[in-house]
């Protein structure tokens, strides 16, 4: 029994009305049991066919009802796991985003995708099949054997001592189930990595030879998950063996017992194949669990690995609570330290801070310096190692927050496109824009143009599988979605650094338009950036060794003035 189950929205309302329909749906196996019984015995003794029609009505209507339960259940589950699994998707997809690119790049693209695609279908698939399962578990052998006791009591003590037995082994079936599943659920985490991984790689490979020698890592990372899969099937097919047997020969011994009890008289016909009737009935729950546990571990666990992710950080998110960023707000950080692993040194050291308002600001420095994990803490994508957060004079322990986040546009390098049209990839922020809006802001990014001479205009498929953008084009992309979004904070991290000058050129226009009233941060190593800036940290190894305008640090004559004189075919005037 999964704990976790009764945390989410709903389930008690869902289980409390399945167990109402349950108790009633019990009934109607008692009474199909009974009247099916009473016909045949009836027929037995010689009665006419036309004597017995009301019992046979009864039990046919009974059987119906019966059938007619299952199903209402079924849509009552059906509802209660899609809307779950949507909301968890929702949620998942808002988490995975506020940890950022380097979260999903240390669990691997492949796993998250996974995750998010068909982990939330196999956990929809593992609500809509235990829920029931569990329910009835519950309430038919209770019924059954409470039914039984009244008509036989030696058969009632058999069906009550059988059951533990079959839950035992259920039980230790079921942990060694677990464990096998657990290996296989890595095992196929393990191949989704890698075959995004080789997909995206798959060019490279070929340029340097290499791609028939990565068919035999193909082939192995696929045999793991095989193997992983027959072991884990072997288990299923041993447990259901194992139920079946055991069944059957709990319900041979009441039919031994009812037999005997026949043959001495004890026990008239009537109600001895009344409990042969119900007996598979008292057994069939049980069953039905543990078939079904097996053909959901998989939803199980991915339920699992998706509660995790969602709940990392949410103490600490909750400690903020932010107005819209204006020309009043300021956020301070004093000593932040980020090192991402004990045996690196840190990317960022004793970093001090401050900065109030709307304001461009630039971040420099070598490659290494600490440029880009700079923006990825300030996005709150990465967790520092220790820092002290002031915004507003309020102190927080992160930026990971949504109401941090939700005002924050953020600009990578290679901005993610989705398989979708033109239109809702610019709707990245504002899902719910007007035609009009998404056309605004493609024509403040410069994408009037391209979007105009498609004959789907901005229903045009693109991303994988649509049709493919250049690296410039994908940046107007994301500068229409800032556009649309209006968030007053800009994080960008080496926006134009895979762009040839002259593409660089036509943008930079469109992306300092975009700057006008925001508080920008833009981490770049071409330098020639800084002159649109109001303010430049210099960074160099995970420390700030200046701040100022271009004019005051080229008169510094220092690091920066360096930099800029290692550049000056970038065009920088001294």
């Amino acid at each position: 029994m999964d704990k976790s189950l009764f945390t989410y929205k709903g389930v008690k309302l869902v289980l409390f009305k399945l167990s109402l329909i349950t108790l009633f749906q019990s009934g109607m196996v008692l009474l199909q049991a009974y009247y099916l019984a009473d016909a045949i015995s009836s027929l037995f003794r010689g009665d006419l066919f036309r004597t017995v029609g009301i019992k046979l009505f009864i039990f046919v209507l009974a059987l119906f009802l019966r059938h007619l339960l299952s199903v209402w259940k079924k849509q009552l589950v059906f509802h209660f796991a899609a809307n779950t699994s949507e909301n968890l998707r929702a949620e998942l997809l808002q988490k995975l985003f506020r940890l950022g690119p380097r979260f999903v790049g240390k669990e691997g693209s492949g796993m998250t995708v996974t995750l998010v695609m068909e982990g939330i279908q196999k956990f929809r698939r593992y609500l809509e099949l235990f829920l029931v399962k569990l329910v009835n578990m519950i309430f038919f052998p209770v019924a059954i054997v409470i039914f039984t006791w009244t008509i036989n009591i030696r058969s009632a003590i058999i069906l009550v001592v059988t059951l533990p037995i079959l839950i035992v082994f259920l039980i230790l079936l079921g942990l060694a189930a677990k464990s096998k599943a657990d290996l296989q659920f890595e095992s196929y985490q393990t191949l989704s990595n890698h075959f995004v991984d080789s997909m995206r790689g798959l060019s490279t490979l070929k340029y340097l030879g290499l791609s028939k020698d990565h068919v035999s890592k193909i082939k192995d990372v696929s045999e793991k998950y095989r193997l992983a899969t027959m072991k884990t099937l072997r288990i299923a097919f041993l447990s259901s063996f194992a139920l079946d047997f055991f069944t059957m020969l709990s319900i041979a011994t009441v039919a031994v017992f009812l037999g005997l009890g026949l043959i001495n008289g004890s026990i008239d016909l009537h109600p001895a194949l009344t409990i042969l009737i119900l007996a598979p009935e008292y057994f069939l729950p049980i069953r039905e669990l543990g078939a079904d546990y097996h053909a959901t571990l998989d939803g199980k666990n991915a339920g699992k690995k998706i509660a995790d992710i969602i709940s990392m950080e949410t103490a600490a998110e909750k400690d903020i609570r932010i107005l819209n960023w204006n020309d009043s707000s300021d956020i301070t950080i004093k000593h932040l330290t980020i090192q991402h692993d004990n045996t690196s040194s840190a990317s960022l050291s004793g970093v001090n801070y401050t900065v109030s308002g709307r304001k461009k600001i630039g971040i420099i420095g070598a490659s290494g310096a600490g440029k880009s994990t700079f923006i990825d803490f300030l996005s709150g994508f990465l967790q520092p190692t220790s820092a002290e957060i002031l915004i507003n004079e309020a102190e927080i322990s992160t930026l990971s927050a949504f109401e941090w986040q939700k005002q924050v546009t953020y600009i990578p390098q290679h901005p993610y496109i989705f398989n979708d049209t033109i239109a809702n990839n610019i709707r990245f922020y504002e899902p719910k824009a007007s035609e009009k809006e998404v056309w605004e802001a493609a024509e403040k990014a410069g994408l009037l143009g391209m979007i105009q001479s498609l004959p789907q205009g901005l229903e045009t498929m693109i991303g994988e599988g649509g049709r493919s953008l250049s690296g410039g084009q994908e940046q107007r992309i994301a500068l229409a979605r800032a556009f649309l979004g209006k968030r007053p904070i800009v994080m960008l991290d080496e926006p134009t650094a895979h762009l040839d000058i002259e593409t660089e050129a036509e943008l930079k226009e469109t992306m300092v338009a975009l700057f006008a009233d925001k508080l920008v941060f833009l981490a770049t190593h071409r330098l020639h950036w800084m002159l649109d800036m109001d303010e430049i940290i210099v960074l160099d190894q995970g420390r700030i060794v200046e701040t100022g305008s271009h004019e005051q640090l080229m008169k510094a004559k220092s690091m920066y003035y360096q930099l800029v004189r290692a550049q000056e075919g970038d065009g920088l005037d001294g």
